[in-house]
């Protein structure tokens, strides 16, 4: 521990120091004297350090500076050289509550100080996405999708207990481990399967309401009340959570909530909500309304005559009639109470259907990041030291080159592979700018790799583009906004969304189909390191369908990590892999290309203004809009390609000017 190794340490509690304002500052008895402070952050447990990486904000509040810091191993952060004096400080991590403490530095002794966080109870769980389980797991899942969708419940657990081994914080197959047990009525095992599913995403609706209609099998109608409303604050225009929660209110007597919400069913499933209309003329028999709840059961009757309780429904209608609409609440000893107490309105709620499963992920709009609430964010900063790492990353580098490896599958509508492919490329990036304020980024593959022998003939580029919409050539093109503080594998950083202007020209992506170039706008979400501003991870899709081609529509994440050169003695953060899902001329497709055994060719500035090297083919003319990430598909294999080779190298995207 560090207070073994340094005796010397002021240890600081949390309680510590609130008294302290800023003009009570300490002072250094030598001219120049520093201080240092080292910050410890536990989770839970005082004893226990976090489980991921925090952000340490120091403020300080005499000379209106502010400095940032991210802890490192065993959850620890420091700050050197700092002045004497009062400090407010800031921690933050992903999935729990910001802590605000008071520091004093008043000695060259370094000062430690322990903070403990709260577990933010509204936060967002990290969890294992289910696309981005391993290929085996994805596709053991997809078998157990189909076999749940077949009732084909013994070969659905087979596979469901293979994969959940291998993912078990996977807040989707939790789902469907759930729903396997519900359908098999063991509601116990499914409650506790939708308990966890929803524990990992608090916003997974269709978990939420079958947690809660297992809790209405179970008869436990306070705690399935509590899920529904939960199910309907994450899908308001859910009928069927309506219809559910009507029904438990309708069991915990609270007539008049159950009206409400049957009511609420009706209006928005419409034809489908044909059980509400049973719940509503419960609700309102009990309420004394006995003429509105015949009109009511009627309406369900009409709905559907043939229902295992509609005998009982006429009968209840009946009584209605013969009672008046002026009685007073009917009482439990009436032969109508008896009937309202025979007719179980679950039972005329069609049996839970398995949602259907998308092939591809939530749309950036759809996904829930996890964030760090009441934090502020230093957006214009963070854009500022973000462009400045992207531009020293194209000062710097002439190519770039690295083994590429390509799987592509064609999907189905449910995401089970039709067909894949595996390839394997010598890539090439080449970044130059011939002048300046334009970029010029190539990317080159194995000669004699045409757009026709690539997988289905299509081509896919841009990775090492993507990241240039932080440029400083670029950026203005774009409308950037910073959502909060979140997490990324353990790491903190700032989540920035950002979308391509309308009065700007589409200049960052295209579809080239038979040498026609089709712009898209893109919108995507970033992950920028909270301490240094390096991009590790982005998320793009296009902002609309692009009919003249099919295009519905694509998905891109791409990982970026540092990359060490030995002999250049550098480290730069560059494309790991990428996912791409999209849908395009009536297929599904998926893609995920991976780099490794990094080459740096650095050149000089007088080199950088000239095109990149004589080898790759010069690139055809473009149209003047600037396109940069190409998915490119080759001509028919009965026509010439879209690019021909050189004598060394294909060209796999073309070329064009920022």
């Amino acid at each position: 521990m560090l207070a073994q190794t340094a005796p010397h340490l002021q240890r600081i509690n949390n309680a510590q120091g609130a008294n302290w304002s800023p003009q009570d500052q300490p002072k250094a008895e030598t001219p120049g004297e520093t201080g240092v402070l080292v910050l410890n952050v536990f989770g839970q447990q005082p004893s226990t350090p976090l489980d991921r990486q925090a952000l340490l904000k120091l403020e300080d509040p005499l000379n209106q500076t502010v400095t940032w810091q991210v802890t490192e191993a065993e959850s620890r952060g420091t700050f050197n050289d700092l002045a004497f004096g009062n400090y407010k400080v800031e921690v933050s991590a992903a999935g729990y509550l910001s802590a605000n403490k008071d520091v004093r530095v008043a000695s060259p002794k370094p000062v430690l100080f322990d903070i403990v966080l709260r577990v933010d109870p509204g936060g967002v769980n990290l969890e294992i996405p289910y696309y981005a389980l391993s290929d085996t797991a994805r596709k053991e899942a997809n078998r157990a999708f189909l076999a749940l969708k077949s009732r084909n419940y013994k070969k659905a657990e087979k596979y469901l207990t293979e994969v959940y081994e291998s993912a078990p914080a996977s807040s989707q197959l939790n789902f469907l481990m759930g729903y396997l047990y519900f359908q098999q009525k063991d509601f116990e095992k499914a409650s506790n399967y939708f308990g966890t599913a929803t524990t990992l995403n608090p916003h997974d609706a269709a978990a939420w309401m079958l947690h809660g209609r297992t809790f209405l099998e179970r008869k436990d109608y306070g705690a399935a009340v509590t899920a529904l409303e939960q199910a309907i604050s994450e899908d308001e225009g859910n009928w069927l959570a309506h219809d559910l929660l009507a029904d438990a209110y309708l069991r915990s007597e609270n007539y008049e909530k159950a009206r409400a919400e049957a009511q609420a069913a009706i209006d928005k499933g419409q034809k489908d909500a044909v059980s509400a209309w049973l719940i509503l003329g419960e609700s309102l028999m009990k309420l004394g309304l006995r003429q509105e709840a015949a009109q009511a059961l009627d309406a369900f009757l009409l709905a559907s005559p043939r229902d295992q309780v509609a005998e009982d429904v006429r009968r209840l209608i009946a009584d209605a009639h013969a009672s008046g609409s002026s009685a007073p609440p009917v009482s439990d000893t009436t032969t109508a109470d008896a009937r309202l107490a025979s007719i179980d309105p679950l039972q005329a709620i069609a049996p839970p259907g398995l949602p259907a499963k998308s092939w591809q992920p939530p749309t950036i709009e759809q996904s829930k990041i996890p964030l760090v609430r009441n934090i502020s964010c230093p957006t214009e900063r963070i854009i500022e030291q973000t462009g400045k790492n992207v531009e020293e990353l194209i000062n710097s580098v002439g190519r770039i080159a690295a083994i590429e490896d390509l799987f592509h599958e064609s999907l189905d509508a449910s995401g089970i592979p039709l067909r894949s492919e595996t390839r394997k490329y010598n890539y090439v990036a080449a970044i130059s700018e011939p002048q300046p304020g334009a970029l010029v980024v190539e990317e080159y593959r194995n000669e004699k790799s045409l757009p026709a022998e690539y997988p289905d003939q299509i081509v896919s580029n841009g990775f090492a583009a993507l990241a240039l919409v932080f440029h400083p050539h670029m950026r203005d093109n774009f409308d950037f906004r910073c959502e909060g503080l979140g997490d990324w594998h353990g790491q903190a950083g700032w989540v920035m969304s950002f979308r391509e202007r309308d009065d700007r020209t589409s200049g960052m992506h295209a579809y080239k189909v038979n040498n026609q170039v089709f712009p898209v706008r893109l919108r995507g979400r970033a992950w920028v390191t909270a301490d240094k501003f390096h991009i590790v991870r982005i998320e793009s899709e296009i902002m609309s369908p692009v009919p003249q081609i099919a295009l519905l529509s694509e998905h891109w994440a791409v990982e970026y990590g540092p990359v060490r050169f030995e002999k250049k003695n550098t480290s730069l953060w560059l494309p790991k892999g990428a996912e791409i899902y999209f849908d395009f001329q009536r297929h599904h497709y998926h893609r995920r290309h991976s780099f490794d055994h990094y080459m740096l060719f650095s050149v000089d500035v007088n080199e950088k203004r000239k095109e990149p090297g004589t080898e790759p083919a010069e690139p055809p003319d473009l149209p003047n809009h600037g396109d940069r990430m190409f998915i490119e598909q080759g001509a028919d294999q009965r026509t010439p390609p879209v690019f021909a080779p050189s004598s060394n190298a294909s060209r796999a995207i073309a070329s064009a000017v920022f």
